[in-house]
C-alpha cells in the first residue's frame, strides 16, 4: 500500500460526522388568557367572584397547575408575565376587544375559551348563530396574528353543557341553584323533566355547542400551525359534580380548573418539549 493510499484510508476512518444542532423548544415570555368566566376562575375560590389565581390558563395556584405554571417550570423567563383578560359573562362578541388588549400586552401566547355564554341564554332564540360566532372568533384571531405575528394561540373547545345537566339533574342543591340563579336556562331549565320538548331542547343546545366547536376547529386550521385547537378534548372531558363549584353548580372549582389545565395542555405539549438534536449535512 502506498503512502498516499494509507492517508486516504486514515482520513476515511476518522471522517468528521455530520454537525448536530439543537431545535430549541418554544417558550413564551408573556401569556394572556381571553374568554369568559371559566378562564377568569369565577367561583373557584369564593362567592360569585373571579379568582384568577385558580384559572386553568394563567393562574399561579399550585392547586391548579395552570398553563402558566407549567411554562414557568420549564423557563422562569415567563415569571410574572401572566395576564388574565377574561371577563365573566363574556360572549364571542367581546373576544376581539380582549384580543386587542392581549396584543397591547405584547403577549406571545394566548389561550381562548369562549362560547358557553353564547349558548347559555334565557331562550334558545337568543343563542348566537353559528356563522356569527365563527366570524367573531376569526376576527379576534386575525387581530392577534396581525399584531403579534410570531405568537401562538391555543383554542379550547367549549365544555359539554349537557354533561353538566347529566351530572347535576339528580342533585337537589344543584337544581335549586340552577332555578334560583336562572343559570343557563337553555340547557338547565326544568332539569328533571322527561317531556319530549325538554329532551329535544337539550339536544338542540348541545348541537349548537358542537357546531361552535366545529367552527373553532375551522378558524384555527385556517390560522395555520401557530394555532392549536384541542380537538374537542375539553368537550369530551367526563367531569363530575366534584369538579363543579358548590357556589353555583355551574363553574369549575379548583379541581375542575386543574382538570381543564391537564387536559388542554396535552394539546400543545409538542410545542414545549425538550430540545431535539437534528443531524445536518456538512456543506
Amino acid at each position: 500500500m502506498t503512502a498516499f493510499t494509507g492517508v486516504v484510508v486514515l482520513a476515511a476512518t476518522f471522517a468528521i460526522p455530520p454537525a448536530a444542532s439543537a431545535v430549541e423548544p418554544w417558550r413564551p415570555v408573556v401569556m394572556a388568557a381571553v374568554g369568559d368566566s371559566i378562564s377568569a376562575g369565577f367561583n373557584a375560590c369564593g362567592w360569585y367572584a373571579p379568582c384568577v389565581s385558580r384559572s386553568w390558563t394563567s393562574g399561579d395556584s399550585t392547586a391548579v397547575q395552570s398553563h402558566y405554571l407549567r411554562f414557568r417550570d420549564l423557563d422562569d423567563g415567563i415569571a410574572g408575565h401572566n395576564v388574565n383578560l377574561a371577563v365573566p359573562g363574556a360572549t364571542s362578541a367581546d373576544l376581539a376587544t380582549q384580543m386587542a388588549r392581549a396584543v397591547a400586552q405584547r403577549a406571545d401566547y394566548v389561550t381562548v375559551l369562549i362560547g358557553a355564554q353564547d349558548a347559555c341564554v334565557s331562550e334558545e332564540r337568543g343563542m348566537t348563530p353559528v356563522g356569527v360566532y365563527q366570524s367573531r372568533v376569526a376576527e379576534a384571531l386575525k387581530l392577534f396574528r396581525t399584531g403579534r405575528p410570531g405568537g401562538k394561540v391555543f383554542v379550547a373547545s367549549i365544555p359539554d353543557l349537557k354533561r353538566l345537566w347529566q351530572v347535576g339533574k339528580d342533585d337537589l342543591l344543584a337544581r335549586g341553584f340552577w332555578s334560583v340563579g336562572r343559570i343557563c336556562q337553555t340547557m338547565l331549565a326544568r332539569p328533571t323533566s322527561t317531556a319530549a320538548a325538554d329532551r329535544a331542547r337539550r339536544d338542540r343546545v348541545r348541537a349548537r355547542v358542537v357546531a361552535y366547536n366545529a367552527a373553532l376547529a375551522k378558524v384555527c386550521a385556517a390560522y395555520g400551525p401557530a394555532c392549536r385547537f384541542d380537538g374537542n378534548a375539553l368537550f369530551n372531558t367526563r367531569f363530575t359534580l366534584n369538579h363543579v363549584s358548590k357556589w353555583d353548580f355551574f363553574h369549575p372549582n379548583a379541581a375542575g380548573q386543574q382538570l381543564i389545565a391537564q387536559r388542554t395542555f396535552q394539546t400543545i405539549r409538542d410545542w414545549v418539549e425538550e430540545p431535539v438534536w437534528e443531524l445536518q449535512t456538512q456543506p
